[in-house]
């Protein structure tokens, strides 16, 4: 949880979260056409509380992101914890987007052509690249992936992944073959 939202009072944080979850739900729905007004009356606010806590859609997508960030950062540290370096990279890798997988608004997000405002999450974002990086290069050191993958290559992977959950699973495969291009055996 981000600074600014843990000294939040109580009623603010819910309805911080309320315009969250009404957020992820219309911008899984009807993607970047959603209308900030809109957002505020799924979430039983008035627009006015909606802008106190988001200056624009721009921020709201960030909180979106920052959130399912703070996800994946605790299953990279669960990942983390494998003994073997290619479990733990794949741990991390099939847990990400297994995680992502009913997550339209998170993966609208970061597949929109509109880039993020990453400054608004951007210890969210460090947590999790630093842990991800650090099971890359164990699996690279260990012999188990290409010398010359690295973390943005885990991002494209996941992204490629992302824009193939179209709920037939077809993800999964594109998975496979990834994997099978990068994976030393």
């Amino acid at each position: 949880m981000a600074a600014a939202e843990r000294s939040l009072r109580a009623d603010a944080r819910r309805n911080r979260e309320a315009v969250l979850d009404a957020a992820a739900e219309l911008f899984a729905q009807d993607g970047e056409n959603v209308q900030m007004d809109q957002i505020a009356a799924r979430a039983g606010l008035g627009v006015g509380t909606l802008y106190r806590h988001f200056a624009d859609k721009q921020a709201l997508r960030a909180a979106i992101i920052g959130r399912r960030f703070e996800t994946v950062t605790r299953l990279a540290r669960e990942a983390e914890e494998e003994d073997d370096a290619w479990t733990a990279f794949e741990t991390l890798l099939v847990g990400y987007l297994e995680s992502v997988e009913p997550d339209t608004a998170f993966r609208f997000s970061i597949l929109s052509a509109e880039e993020p405002t990453w400054a608004d999450i951007e210890s969210e974002k460090d947590a999790f690249r630093t842990i991800m990086t650090r099971i890359c290069r164990r699996a690279v050191e260990a012999g188990h992936l290409r010398a010359d993958f690295d973390a943005d290559d885990f991002i494209l992977i996941t992204r490629g992944a992302m824009a193939n959950m179209s709920g037939h699973g077809g993800w999964r495969r594109h998975l496979t073959l990834q994997l099978e291009g990068i994976r030393v055996v």
